[in-house]
């Protein structure tokens, strides 16, 4: 069934929307008129600042928590999620973790190999699985019945042998997107995918001066760090109706990182 699009308020799902990116991507759904669902591995009274971030943008968000990792919370997450709002019309994989331990490739262990991929690989695979069946039950407003964005990473292509969990794990997410984006065109949910390259966040805090020098020396070509909002503003155009003749595409936004250069 095909609705009009105008004065449908629609609801956007944010995995790992505590801080960071996933936070940045938040403020700017509900900043553009979407109702968000924020998850987070806590109840929002352990993130006040984050709280305040989105206040102070006067979005308003329903919070839930749990682990994207875990198959029970998942389902549970999704029925909250789809009886709280009603409908999911975007879901932004987000969600992600990095090894605890950076460890050389031959020193990597089983158990950090799980981690890791258990969450970024697994939980999105999954969370995407159940929120795409979720989808195929709703009408088309518009030109769509839903998006998906999956936060993948420079990482699914650039080797770095101290996290190479992480790096399977982000390649695996690529895959995902084009399996998803597949076998969804034909229910009008399109599906693509983000590469961040350095941004500035919790994540890269343990490494800011080893990045520092490499924007220092050129090696990208706009010589800055990323912000969460680069990508924020990345996702909010993906889910706009104007990518309707585009599904399994990726999009860099890394400084220009991406290009080989001599």
């Amino acid at each position: 069934m095909l609705l009009p699009s105008q004065n449908i308020k629609k609801t956007a799902f944010v995995t790992g929307g505590s801080r960071g990116i996933g936070l940045a991507v938040a403020r700017e759904l509900g900043q553009a008129g979407y109702r968000l669902a924020i998850l987070a591995t806590r109840p929002e009274n352990f993130y006040p600042e984050s709280m305040k971030y989105l206040q102070e943008a006067e979005v308003t968000y329903h919070w839930f928590s749990g682990d994207i990792g875990s198959s029970e919370d998942r389902r549970r997450i999704v029925r909250e999620v789809a009886e709280s709002l009603g409908e999911i019309h975007v879901l932004v994989n987000n969600a992600g973790v990095a090894p605890k331990i950076r460890a050389d490739l031959l020193d990597m262990t089983e158990e950090s190999y799980d981690y890791v991929m258990d969450i970024n690989t697994k939980g999105n695979m999954f969370m995407t699985q159940l929120v795409a069946n979720q989808m195929c039950r709703q009408p088309v407003y518009g030109s769509k019945r839903g998006t998906i964005i999956n936060i993948s990473s420079c990482s699914s292509e650039v080797s770095s042998v101290n996290r190479g969990e992480y790096c399977i794990s982000k390649a695996g997410i690529s895959m995902l997107t084009k399996l998803y984006a597949d076998r969804l065109a034909s229910e009008r949910i399109y599906v693509y995918e983000i590469r961040p390259g350095v941004i500035r966040t919790d994540m890269t805090a343990a490494v800011e001066e080893k990045y520092e020098k490499l924007i220092q020396q050129g090696v990208f070509p706009i010589a800055r760090w990323g912000l969460p909002e680069d990508v924020a503003k990345a996702v909010r155009a993906f889910c706009s109706d104007d990518f309707c003749y585009t599904t399994g595409s990726a999009i860099d936004v890394d400084g220009g990182f991406h290009i080989r250069r001599l």
